[in-house]
């Protein structure tokens, strides 16, 4: 088990990251410049410890908060770190800037890995000394609810600093994948924008109701997504298997996909009306406590999937 883990950056994903690996039994040093983000950061954390163990999901409140220590100094927070999880901006050049600084000050064998949701980490890293030891760890949010991890190589990444962060992952509780090259948006994102660029232009052009899509979603495909992929669906929605099933509903598909234009469905039209109806169902204020609900009843899905046995 690594000894020892530096986090930059006590924000939502930071905190979260934190929680992560001290409830895997693991030091975290938590930075970040902004002292007062600092002195409100381990009640925010005491609280999301607090409904993990109302849900079971862990035992004690105290032992993972005793590992969680925060700092501001960077030096300081990241020395004996053999894996530094770096939780800034989603900005090329701040990413650049907090990685040089990582490396004047981290261990030279410590893996810096990057919480990006979609940046290439070539694009912040390639000017080190010592690239080989950067690489992504993409987490899903919250990451100590929804545990799929991306970890994505640059061309050099070496295969040691990509196999420690798969372990140290897989240590900590989360399900690591490899994203075999870079690619922008990762894996998850990328599934994630083809299904809501489709949702946004079915939207926009008077097929379906917000409400209604989502319901689509909700009780439909995600019911089976919650517990297997696209693939696996395929797979056993057709008498014999994947090729059976590409026979069947391949065409279709191909051409629903060339019925598809090049516009952006993000435009400001399609979000105001959006918008309009999401709010009629849920105003503006009511958002934190439904963020709250969403995560409870995340933890009631991962209690229920603990207590069965994974195929």
């Amino acid at each position: 088990m690594t000894a020892r883990i530096s986090i930059v950056g006590a924000g939502l994903i930071g905190r979260a990251w934190a929680i992560v690996f001290a409830r895997a039994g693991i030091s975290v040093s938590l930075y970040d410049v902004d002292v007062v983000a600092l002195g409100k950061v381990r009640e925010a954390i005491r609280q999301s410890l607090d409904d993990l163990q109302q849900a079971g999901l862990i035992e004690d409140v105290e032992a993972p908060l005793s590992l969680i220590q925060t700092e501001n100094n960077l030096a300081r927070a990241m020395a004996g770190a053999e894996y530094i999880q770096e939780c800034g901006p989603e900005n090329v050049d701040a990413k650049r800037r907090i990685y040089a600084d990582l490396e004047a000050v981290a261990a030279k064998d410590a893996v810096l890995a990057s919480s990006t949701s979609g940046i290439a980490a070539s694009q912040f890293t390639a000017h080190l000394r010592h690239p080989e030891r950067c690489l992504v760890a993409h987490p899903v949010n919250p990451p100590y609810l929804i545990p799929l991890v991306e970890v994505v190589p640059t061309l050099d990444t070496s295969d040691a600093a990509v196999k420690s962060t798969m372990l140290l992952m897989e240590q900590a509780g989360q399900v690591p994948i490899l994203v075999r090259k870079e690619v922008q948006g990762f894996i998850l994102n990328r599934l994630q924008g083809a299904l809501l660029n489709e949702a946004l232009r079915l939207f926009r052009d008077g097929y379906v109701s917000a409400e209604d899509l989502d319901k689509t979603v909700k009780h439909g495909l995600g019911l089976r997504w919650s517990f297997m992929g696209p693939f696996e669906t395929i797979d056993l929605n057709a008498p014999s298997g994947v090729i059976d099933y590409g026979a069947r509903y391949g065409q279709l598909y191909h051409a629903i996909d060339q019925q598809r234009g090049d516009d952006n469905p993000w435009d400001t039209t399609t979000l105001n009306a959006l918008d309009k109806e999401r709010r009629e169902r849920l105003p503006s204020d009511g958002l934190a406590d439904r963020q709250a609900w969403r995560d409870r009843r995340l933890m009631a899905l991962m209690a229920h999937q603990r207590s069965i046995s994974p195929f």
